[in-house]
């Protein structure tokens, strides 16, 4: 008797809701479309076929989009700086912003505006979902925080100008091989690092560069922190001077352990670890036992009709009856 082939995982699509908004809002702006009361629609009009470009790619079992909360923020309150310096977004913008939720719940498909929480922490709640369940999972976002997540049950559909076809599509290997740097040890990577779009400084002298290199030839930085705590950084200096002896590079690891051993580094990363760390407890909501909850595709044609035919763009409303209202493509492989 043969073994019979493993089922494929069923797959989850996390859509940065946000992140899509912003991004089409600058980039649509040009065409003014409104919906049919006369509000402005172009952001909500791009996102949306995105979504349905992604969903006709990636033919997922369930879509949940992730959305700021835009009254209350934890991280601004620990941290009142938090984002400061952003451009202050326009009215239009706001409008579609505080829309999309409702759209959404409209169409039937799952969204969570976690409170005080952001997007970035559905994402991170999503990939762990996926994990515990034995799902795969796409996350779709400019946002490079959610690097931290991919694993192999989670990748990221990073977007860049090219919209969803042109944007890499980055497992770990392929992290690895555009970054420098491992899924797991991200956000070490990215607390060294530091954030300017959240207005989150990085710890003096390790740049992006020094950061991978580090975090690649010591590994963590629990590691790298025991040895300068309780060996004043030996095991690190001569594993970084033996790397430059090996490759050629200049020798770093003096440098580097006393720029780490000062308090204001470990404050600094410590700081960035808080206020990066996405939750991964987060409810989603998600019960994919019970057909036509919030999230699970396909939905009802009249309804799909009814709320994307809001927007007034009838070509939307076309791909969007076919693509979300059809069985996904996965569900033949189960």
């Amino acid at each position: 008797m043969t073994d019979s082939p493993a089922r494929p995982r069923k797959l989850l699509l996390v859509v940065d809701a946000p992140s899509l908004l912003h991004r089409n809002h600058h980039a649509r702006a040009h065409t003014q479309i409104t919906d049919r009361s006369g509000r402005p629609a172009w952001a909500l009009n791009g996102m949306l076929c995105q979504i349905l470009e992604a969903i006709d790619g990636f033919a997922p079992d369930a879509v949940i989009f992730g959305l700021d909360d835009r009254a209350a923020s934890v991280r601004r309150d620990f941290y009142p700086d938090y984002k400061a310096g952003r451009a202050e977004k326009d009215a239009a913008l706001v409008d579609q912003l505080d829309r999309a939720g409702r759209l959404l719940d409209a169409l039937g498909l799952a969204t969570l505006t976690p409170p005080g929480l952001e997007a970035d922490d559905v994402s991170a709640s999503a990939a762990a979902w996926a994990r515990s369940h034995d799902w795969s999972c796409v996350i779709i976002t400019s946002d490079r925080d959610a690097f931290a997540h991919i694993s192999d049950h989670t990748q990221v559909l990073r977007l860049i100008n090219g919209g969803i076809s042109g944007s890499p599509l980055l497992n770990p290997a392929r992290l690895v091989a555009m970054y420098g740097v491992e899924a797991e040890h991200y956000l070490d990577f990215a607390a060294l690092r530091g954030d300017a779009s959240d207005n989150l400084p990085g710890v003096t002298g390790i740049g992006e560069k020094t950061a991978a290199i580090l975090l690649t030839q010591v590994g963590p930085m629990r590691a790298v922190w025991a040895d300068i705590d309780q060996n004043d950084g030996r095991v690190v200096a001569a594993t970084l001077d033996s790397w430059a002896a090996e490759t050629g590079a200049r020798r770093m690891g003096a440098t580097v352990v006393r720029r780490l051993m000062t308090p204001e580094a470990r404050e600094r990363y410590d700081f960035n670890v808080r206020l990066m760390s996405g939750r991964e407890d987060l409810d989603l909501g998600i019960t994919p036992d019970v057909p036509g909850t919030p999230g699970l595709l396909p939905l009802d044609p009249h309804r799909v009709h009814t709320v994307v035919g809001y927007l007034g763009v009838e070509t939307t409303t076309s791909l969007a009856i076919r693509v979300l209202s059809t069985d996904p493509a996965s569900a033949a492989l189960h």
